[in-house]
Formats: C-alpha cells, structure tokens, sequence
C-alpha cells in the first residue's frame, strides 16, 4: 500500500514535470518569435537650439526634465522653467493644520 502511493507520488510529481518543461519551451519560443518580429528602427533624436536656462535651475535638472518629456510624450521644447511660488503650499499647510487642530469645528458637535 505505501509503495502504491509512492508510485503515484512520483507519477505526479513526473506529470508536474513534464507539464513544466512544456510551458517553459513555449514561453522561450514566444520570446523569440516576438523578438524577430519586432524589428524596431533606431529612434530619430531631434537635433536643435538649447533653450536658455534660467538663473537657479541646475543643467542636469533641465537635462532630466527634457529626457523625461520626450520618453513620455515625444520631441517637444520647453519653454520656461523656473522656481514656482510658494503659495500654494502655505495655504495647503494652512488647511492641513487648522483641519487638525482640536475644539470645535463646524461638523463637529459639542460633548
């Protein structure tokens, strides 16, 4: 009896087996088949004027953003860049603080 069930173990473990050989060369054979029919032509990197830079922006910033407009949405200038203003920020925090500040608000009731 137990040597029936060690055969049947090993008969699934050997089924497991195959089955994963199977799929493994199914997957290699997918990869390169989709690799042979993607033939993709080099990327035509537009070649033009820098923009000027502004005064407190570093080069490697203005080289980041621009690598990062064109992979996400293509060749296109930037115009402008330049420090934005704090105000949305303090008037942000603002909201946070006096959200968290304990005693009576408007929505609240008193106990």
């Amino acid at each position: 009896m137990l040597t029936a069930a060690i055969i049947k173990s090993l008969q699934v473990y050997g089924i497991a087996v195959v089955v994963s050989l199977i799929v493994a060369v199914l997957i290699k054979v997918l990869v390169v088949v989709t690799s042979r029919m993607e033939k993709r032509q080099p990327i035509d990197l537009p070649t033009g004027t820098v923009c000027p830079v502004g005064l407190g922006v570093p080069d490697e910033d203005v080289a980041a953003l621009s690598a990062a407009i064109f992979a996400a949405i293509g060749p296109h200038r930037i115009l402008h860049i330049s420090e934005s203003s704090h105000g949305w920020a303090i008037g942000g925090r603002a909201a946070q603080h006096s959200s968290h500040t304990p005693g009576h608000s408007a929505g609240r009731s008193n106990r």
